[in-house]
């Protein structure tokens, strides 16, 4: 069963240590060989820079990573397919994966919207505004103030809307939820689970989850314990139980998996990297029918994406 993934770290790993070789290291949770083992036929691979960087260099890593996606990924791996178009996910060959451009955090480009276009360019076709810091466009869900979009935020969600990119809300402040719902076309969640179930705060409620579900979006699982359990330690039940809760809200059609491979601590037990997901897909089987597990693992996903508006 093919897998969409919308949320991974590996493009960070690679920048942080660049004698690493994407293709079979064993510290790469989302590597190449374990992308085809698993089934992965479209996986997006987020362009993140850290807090720890200072700002005025934060667009030339944001460059260094999307170097990293087309000269490490792209260049050396024929069996990936780079999507500069969501319908270009439409045309894959069986044993292809689609590679996508994402980006965490509106940091790297500031208020400069030519530095926006440029990652337009390079490829990125998700856009979170945050990550659990307040930038220029909004505050993340780790600022106090917990403010909504500035006017700079409202105006990049415009772009995205006119580039045909996603907004994602995983990590964003409550209120700044609320103004994506308002103003985003293609609004989704990459990785993020049910608060209901487990009260972190980078969970959503249920009131945002049933907004996204309303919004025609998308909500990505995480595979971080933290966000099922809070605790270290998780396992296929506890996925399940968000899976459900989701379900429960009428997203039997929105739910799917945002992994956060090679951006987590600890592991859900059984499903410790990307070469995992066959026998999570056996494990979802055995509790909803073929149709509903199809939808989780692909089909949901493609219908959060603007293919029909392209």
């Amino acid at each position: 069963m093919r897998i969409f993934d919308a949320h991974c770290d590996a493009l960070l790993k690679l920048w942080e240590d660049p004698a690493r070789e994407y293709t079979d290291d064993p510290a790469i949770e989302a590597n190449a060989v374990r992308l085809m083992e698993g089934g992965v036929r479209a996986q997006c691979f987020a362009i993140f820079v850290g807090p720890n960087i200072p700002f005025d260099q934060k667009f030339q890593v944001a460059l260094q990573q999307a170097e990293l996606f087309h000269e490490k990924i792209l260049k050396k791996h024929p069996q990936f397919s780079f999507i500069e178009r969501w319908d270009d996910l439409l045309t894959l060959d069986a044993d292809q994966i689609g590679a996508i451009l994402t980006l965490e955090g509106a940091d790297p480009f500031g208020d400069d919207p030519t530095k926006l276009k440029t990652l337009y360019r390079l490829g990125v076709r998700s856009l979170g505004l945050t990550w659990n810091q307040a930038n220029l466009c909004a505050d993340g869900v780790g600022e106090p103030r917990g403010g909504g979009l500035t006017e700079w935020g409202k105006a990049v969600v415009s772009l995205n809307n006119e580039h045909h990119v996603l907004t994602d809300v995983s990590h964003l402040s409550e209120r700044g939820f609320w103004d994506v719902i308002e103003y985003a076309q293609f609004p989704v969640a990459t990785h993020s689970n049910a608060k209901a179930i487990c009260k972190h705060r980078r969970n959503l409620t249920d009131a945002q989850l049933k907004a996204l579900i309303e919004a025609g979006g998308f909500i990505g699982i995480v595979f971080h314990p933290h966000f099922l359990t809070g605790t270290d330690d998780a396992s296929i039940d506890d996925v399940m139980k968000h899976i459900e809760h989701i379900c429960s809200l009428g997203g039997q059609k929105h739910v799917g998996f945002g992994s956060d491979f090679d951006g987590i601590p600890c592991f859900v037990d059984g499903l410790e990297h990307a070469g995992r997901f066959q026998w999570f897909m056996d494990e979802l089987l055995k509790r909803y029918d073929e149709e509903l597990v199809r939808g989780f693992a692909w089909d949901n996903f493609l219908k959060a994406t603007p293919i029909s508006y392209v």
